[in-house]
């Protein structure tokens, strides 16, 4: 029978790490008012994802080639994590929008403003998915929900203007344009939409 042996310092300090980070994850999210934003996409893979491997690595009978693949594995799924934290530690919002399959669809986004209204950016195919030009949908802010009309901007100007707002608002923006991991610069396939109320009747 093979001797359960305990878990080496560097498992355990980093088993513990990626408990803490998935636990984060979901955490971070009931700090912002109005209804629970649960993770999802990336953000619900690495919050569920560092839970399972610092279970993995905690785990004293685990087989040793796992424990290897989970330590290989860690570093990208604890930067996942960590990034899915940080941009919920400022102001965020929700659309609530419906994808082209007809799925409801709770969009996480930065907001900035701007004399001529609330603004935010995504890339294109994003909004096309959603049908956001012209829609009308919800917009949770501040733990209020209320009626927004997205009209979306393509031009160039108003595109890289938006997304200089949201690098100067946002201190998780600008850390990590500063290590590369996030456009300084609006890229050629984002778009800006300002939340215009949704007309009367």
């Amino acid at each position: 029978m093979t001797e359960r042996r305990p878990p080496s310092t560097i498992r355990k300090i980093l088993g513990a790490a990626l408990l803490l980070v998935g636990i984060a994850v979901f955490i971070v999210r009931l700090q912002h008012e109005g209804p629970y934003a649960m993770p999802s996409g990336t953000n619900l893979f690495a919050g569920v994802g560092a839970l399972l491997l610092g279970g993995v690595l905690l785990w004293p009978g685990v087989p040793r080639a796992l424990a290897v693949l989970a330590l290989v594995v860690s570093p990208v799924i604890l930067f996942f994590g960590l990034y899915a934290t940080m941009a919920e530690l400022e102001e965020t919002v929700s659309l609530y929008a419906t994808d082209s399959a007809g799925n409801a669809a709770d969009l996480r986004l930065w907001i900035v403003d701007r004399e001529d209204g609330e603004w935010v950016g995504m890339p294109r195919t994003k909004a096309i998915e959603h049908s956001l030009n012209g829609a009308r949908v919800e917009l949770l802010r501040n733990g209020t929900k209320r009626c927004v009309a997205p009209v979306l901007h393509e031009d160039r100007e108003t595109v890289r203007a938006i997304h200089a707002l949201k690098v100067e608002k946002y201190a998780v923006a600008r850390g990590a344009a500063a290590i590369g991991i996030y456009p300084r610069e609006a890229r050629e396939t984002a778009v800006a939409l300002r939340l215009d109320p949704c007309p009367a009747g």
